[in-house]
């Protein structure tokens, strides 16, 4: 599919060696919160739900906080969450989507903000970059779990659109509203997804490199360590010599 990203695929890696589990753990939370105010606390019935929970026992959630996730949701105590998109500019003129869930939007707003400009990117108006952008449904595997041609024909079958081996991980993409067929497909036969979720994608690529693409990995990083903020995505492309000098 047009949009794969090595760089993504680094940041992708990165987050899952470096974020500290608590934080992951907040996050995954608020989403489940958000998810049972949207559409109630019964995941057979709340698809936003099911996957939320599901990624929540891929990361080895305890059961005792997707439970109290649950009940905040639910009204007891639960913070009045709302979702905001924000786009912009990172170095190198690559495009950047935000994705928070947050209580406080000036708040927020003022974190995202002074990320972008910390690093060399500029914050744009709504709409400015995800024009570029398809968005899609996404379902990861770690690649122990079948070969890339049990994958694909699997993936085949239950409607995907794609499917790739990306580094360590079979990356399986379908339109949006056929996610939770899709999702519900693979699990009978591989488990638990390690995510089911929609994603953007990017419809071309931007190439970086040198000080603006480590510029850019320190802006996503920045980004993505903040509590609100629940996703980034960016275009940029990087060659096979800069990705050696990022990963080192």
């Amino acid at each position: 599919m047009a949009g794969h990203s090595k760089f993504a695929n680094i940041m992708h890696r990165k987050g899952a060696q470096d974020k500290k589990r608590a934080s992951q753990f907040t996050k995954i939370a608020r989403e489940i919160q958000a998810a049972v105010k949207l559409g109630g606390n019964d995941p057979n019935a709340n698809p936003r739900l099911f996957r939320a929970i599901a990624s929540a026992r891929a990361v080895s959630m305890p059961k005792d906080n997707i439970q109290r996730a649950v009940d905040r949701g639910s009204g007891a105590g639960g913070e009045n969450l709302e979702e905001v998109r924000y786009e912009g500019f990172g170095p190198g003129g690559v495009g950047v989507i935000v994705e928070c869930l947050t209580d406080n939007r000036n708040r927020t707003a003022g974190d995202v903000r002074a990320a972008f400009a910390k690093n060399g990117g500029n914050l744009g108006e709504t709409n400015s970059v995800s024009f570029m952008w398809d968005r899609v449904g996404e379902v990861r595997y770690p690649a122990a779990v079948a070969s890339e041609d049990a994958m694909l024909e699997a993936a085949i079958e239950a409607g995907a659109d794609d499917c790739a081996l990306e580094d360590d991980a079979h990356v399986v993409t379908c339109a949006m509203n056929a996610l939770g067929e899709v999702s519900s497909a693979l699990a009978a036969k591989f488990g638990d997804a390690e995510s089911a979720k929609f994603v953007w994608r990017p419809q071309a690529l931007s190439p970086i490199a040198g000080d603006a693409a480590q510029s850019l990995m320190k802006m996503i990083s920045t980004l993505d360590d903040l509590d609100d903020v629940q996703n980034v995505y960016s275009n940029a492309d990087v060659d096979d010599a800069e990705l050696a000098k990022l990963e080192a």
